[in-house]
């Protein structure tokens, strides 16, 4: 028997409306959010970053092709990584339909991840993708846009992301063998989500997710606004339906795949 409130059409809209005037306050509030983002300072790009694309090696003003803003989506994808990682890549299945859109409202989009062109291309074509993909591999962008960190920074806890300094990574406690450490931690669900890259939680952790906003000016390009973590929740276009779902995200542990992997269980 279920444990939620069962009430009559009327209770139920009496609730709604109640919950309406919340949820109204709420995009009010959003709405504000977004001015804010918009009054941010700008900081000028004067650093010549490259980038391999399908139409060969390109300066982060071409990105833009021809429009004047650039939505920038960091895919987790190290050049380490067999696969991308199965968040991201839930995350691009909900924005992959909208570029055509964002084009025509004068903004460019693309995903820039470290692996290597061919990579990208590959993994690109198996999950039947459109957007646009860029490879920062051998480049500065992906450090300094902090979504990237070196295993020194990670073993030394120099890794600010998401605005905080994290501690240095755990390591194996006293009398224990790394391999009896890293056996020990092989179920934990960033271990597992980790191994479908391919990769170790060191290896997979060192990259991250996020997004970044540009805008082109007179010649010039300005770094606008960036968010990390649950700042990117909002772009994960599944869990928006959650949320609205009767049970919600009503989650334990990590349960989404990439989408062709579904039926493999």
């Amino acid at each position: 028997m279920t444990t939620q409130k069962i009430g009559t059409r009327e209770e139920w809209l009496a609730a709604r409306l109640e919950l309406l005037a919340d949820e109204k306050d709420l995009t009010r509030r959003g709405d504000a959010l977004a001015r804010r983002r918009q009054a941010l300072p700008w900081v000028r790009i004067d650093k010549a970053y490259r980038f391999d694309t399908p139409a060969g090696s390109v300066a982060l003003p071409d990105l833009f092709k021809g429009r004047s803003q650039l939505l920038v989506y960091h895919f987790m994808f190290g050049p380490d990584y067999s696969a991308g990682c199965p968040s991201c890549s839930s995350i691009a299945d909900g924005f992959n339909g909208i570029v055509v859109h964002l084009e025509h409202h004068d903004v460019a989009f693309t995903a820039i991840s470290r692996a290597p062109l061919a990579k990208l291309q590959a993994f690109k074509q198996r999950m039947d993708w459109s957007f646009d993909w860029a490879s920062s591999f051998g480049s500065d962008f992906n450090s300094d846009f902090s979504v990237w960190f070196s295993e020194e920074q990670q073993r030394e806890g120099g890794i600010v992301y998401n605005y905080l300094r994290e501690a240095p990574l755990a390591g194996p406690p006293r009398g224990q063998t790394i391999q009896e450490w890293q056996l020990q931690g092989s179920e934990s669900p960033i271990a597992r989500i980790a191994a479908t890259t391919g990769t170790d939680i060191a290896t997979y952790t060192r990259d991250r997710p996020g997004i970044s906003a540009f805008v082109l000016e007179k010649g010039e390009v300005y770094h606008t606004y960036s968010a990390y973590a649950r700042g990117v929740d909002g772009i994960w276009g599944m869990y928006q339906w959650l949320d609205r779902a009767p049970r919600g995200r009503n989650e334990q542990g990590i349960w989404w795949r990439r989408h062709d992997e579904y039926d493999q269980e």
